[in-house]
């Protein structure tokens, strides 16, 4: 596993050593060191590092939430703040920037090596979120996709073929969708999948059961045999209509 890249922030030289000197006890990469929030934004785009400890409260124009807000629009770089003030002002600015943590100042090596794990995680988490957050709105805004779903499966989305589909059935508060080699069990409700579905291909056919119709083998009794006999399913009194309305009979 490769080190996790760090840039320190901090306009004391001998503070900022002792920072440089714990995090590569620690097992980390310190990838420079900055004394002023120009500097800080220069090297954060020129090294990306993984995680940035910022000092608040730094030399010259630029204080160390300024920078910490410009990096925060220009890059997805996590930035835990050091400070030795932790008066309620301080604090309320810089929460606006939305930190990944604060460390107060002086530190134990424990206290600064819980503080970047935590962070670390915490991003690694927030970006996940926001790929599947953004592959969502991508999928609804391109219609070219409405023969694909999307089925969260392990804490992943895993890409579904609608034609892979047998049939879709209700379990409580949750829907199990059925392929030939997969199920996949999702929060949602029969109502919302339905909707999901092409009307083309996909019919409802019992209150707990949604088909498609391309893999229906055979009626029986009142009972749909799914291809390759993967399921017999009721048909309800009041879908009885309708399926005959899809179905080619002769």
């Amino acid at each position: 596993m490769s080190k996790v890249n760090i840039l320190v922030v901090e306009d004391e030289s001998i503070v900022s050593k002792d920072i440089q000197q714990s995090l590569k006890k620690l097992g980390y990469n310190v990838v420079g060191a900055a004394s002023t929030g120009e500097v800080a934004i220069q090297m954060a785009e020129e090294k990306q590092p993984d995680l940035i400890l910022m000092d608040i409260m730094l030399k010259g124009a630029m204080s160390g939430i300024d920078a910490a807000t410009e990096i925060k629009e220009k890059l997805n770089i996590p930035v835990i703040y050091l400070t030795a003030y932790a008066d309620e002002s301080t604090l309320s600015k810089a929460k606006i920037t939305e930190p990944f943590g604060y460390i107060l100042k002086p530190f134990k090596e424990i206290d600064l090596h819980t503080s970047i794990e935590m962070a670390l995680f915490k991003h690694k988490k927030e970006t996940e979120l926001r790929k599947e957050r953004d592959l969502l709105y991508s999928l609804v805004e391109n219609k070219e996709s409405s023969d694909i779903l999307f089925v969260k499966a392990n804490s992943k989305l895993v890409k579904l073929n609608t034609k892979d589909i047998y049939f879709v059935e209700a379990l409580k508060d949750y829907v199990v969708i059925n392929t030939a080699n997969a199920r996949y069990t999702i929060h949602s409700t029969m109502k919302d999948i339905q909707a999901k579905l092409s009307p083309t291909d996909f019919i409802r056919v019992h209150r707990s059961f949604i088909v498609r119709i391309d893999k229906i083998a055979s009626i029986e009794h009142n009972n749909i045999v799914i291809e390759g006999d993967k399921k017999v399913i009721p048909i309800g009194g009041s879908y009885k209509d309708e399926l005959a309305q899809k179905l080619k009979m002769v």
